[in-house]
């Protein structure tokens, strides 16, 4: 009797396999911005979206004021050659203006952050200024006009100082509450549900009670997951372990898409019969796309069930983090309202040979540092299988082999996708 074959996760490449590329394509395309907004108070906006600009009322600095303690100057006073003798008249502090004009000839002490005294343009800091009691003395070397920030040089009346779409980060916050502003609108917090599957999954809460059961794993998928999620500034809804039954998973699918505006589940998603999660999935939900041409992690399902984005994750540690990182956090940025979502990548030299079949992306874990000439290079973590979870750990960057790239070898150049611009 002839064998027929089915596509296996094990196969180099299928032709029908869906490239990376497209399910990028399609997967924006699922990731519509939710609905909603809400005022939040500027002290509580870190890592909040936007959903309107923010414009500046005012001009900062508000007002001409010195860069660095010294003396404020007429440029005018500036000898050509040799040195000039000043009259000290006053002194301002920040917050604490001089009240007089200076006049040519004279010299009023400033310190950092005090309004520039008016007739004055240049400051000269301390260092540059020889003291004899109520005179000081400067020299040709002095600069005209330095040392000075000018008022709304920093930010004018009008301007818009932060776009809609992007994720407040803590220099944005000090930046809104330095014009004044007390509250911002921004999108509402994203709600996402998550759950492990498989009966052979065993809750972590238990290992210090009992030994772990033969045939068993502890499901660190869904701590994996719960981090990923909560660096993400999302709403995270836990929802356990499904165990394998259709009807479980069904039941876990419909609750989620009541309760979050994107699923996450792991296990369960290949094309084997207790694979749960494909087929609720295909019962209940729109099926986006469901095989990918990459490694690891091809069976990806995605699609929508309800108003949810569902996104069923493999069931090895590895590819729930490769595919987490390269598809659930842009889709979950793009449904937060962020503009800009694609992964931060960079060149690096790669110090080991690598073998890739064409025609899939590959995501390989790295270990990236600097050079003794200053380049950044890459190596391999050691062996790339998808269910060794320290390979991530040890690792603190992806090697990103798109399709189009053969087998790579030392020395040539490859994209890395550093951990510390996507879990950031």
């Amino acid at each position: 009797m002839a064998i027929i074959k089915q596509p296996s996760c094990d196969d180099p490449i299928e032709p029908a396999l869906l490239p990376v590329a497209e399910a990028m394509r399609r997967l924006s395309a699922l990731s519509e911005v939710v609905t909603g907004t809400e005022q939040v108070a500027t002290a509580d906006s870190a890592n909040r979206v936007l959903s309107k600009p923010v414009v500046s009322a005012i001009n900062v600095p508000s007002e001409t004021n010195s860069a660095m303690d010294g003396f404020a100057i007429q440029q005018n006073d500036i000898p050509s050659t040799g040195e000039a003798s000043l009259r000290v008249v006053g002194e301002a502090f920040a917050g604490r203006s001089f009240n007089g004009t200076v006049q040519t000839g004279e010299a009023v002490r400033v310190f950092t952050g005090a309004v520039l005294p008016k007739g004055a343009d240049t400051v000269v800091i301390q260092e540059h200024v020889a003291v004899d009691g109520e005179r000081i003395a400067i020299d040709s070397e002095v600069q005209a006009g330095r040392n000075v920030r000018h008022a709304g040089e920093d930010l004018t009346v009008g301007q818009t100082v932060l776009e809609a779409g992007r994720q407040l980060t803590a220099a944005d916050v000090g930046l809104i509450a330095s014009i004044g502003i007390t509250s911002v609108e921004v999108t509402r917090q994203l709600k996402v549900a998550f759950f492990s599957t498989g009966d052979e999954v065993h809750p972590l809460d238990k290992a210090d009670t009992q030994p772990l059961p033969e045939g068993m794993v502890y499901d660190s998928n869904r701590h994996t997951l719960r981090c990923l999620l909560q660096a993400m500034h999302v709403e995270v809804i836990d929802l356990g372990i499904v165990r394998d039954t259709l009807d479980d998973t069904v039941a876990a699918l419909r609750k989620a898409s009541e309760l979050a505006d994107v699923i996450v589940s792991s296990g369960g998603i290949s094309a084997g019969e207790a694979d749960y999660v494909t087929q609720a999935f295909h019962e209940v939900g729109d099926v986006s796309f469901w095989k990918l041409a990459m490694r690891p992690g091809r069976p990806l399902a995605c699609g929508k069930i309800g108003e949810a984005t569902f996104f069923g994750l493999p069931g090895n540690p590895v590819a729930v983090m490769v595919t987490f990182l390269a598809f659930v956090q842009p889709a979950i940025k793009q449904r937060m309202g962020v503009t800009h979502t694609e992964p931060f990548a960079v060149p690096a030299v790669i110090k080991s040979s690598i073998k890739k079949s064409p025609g899939r992306t590959e995501y390989q874990r790295g270990i990236s540092s600097l050079s003794a000439e200053g380049v950044l290079q890459v190596e391999l973590t050691g062996k790339q299988g998808a269910g060794r979870l320290s390979s991530m750990s040890a690792a603190n960057c992806l090697i990103v082999l798109g399709d189009d790239v053969d087998s790579v070898v030392e020395g040539d150049q490859v994209v890395v996708w550093p951990f510390a611009g996507l879990l950031s």
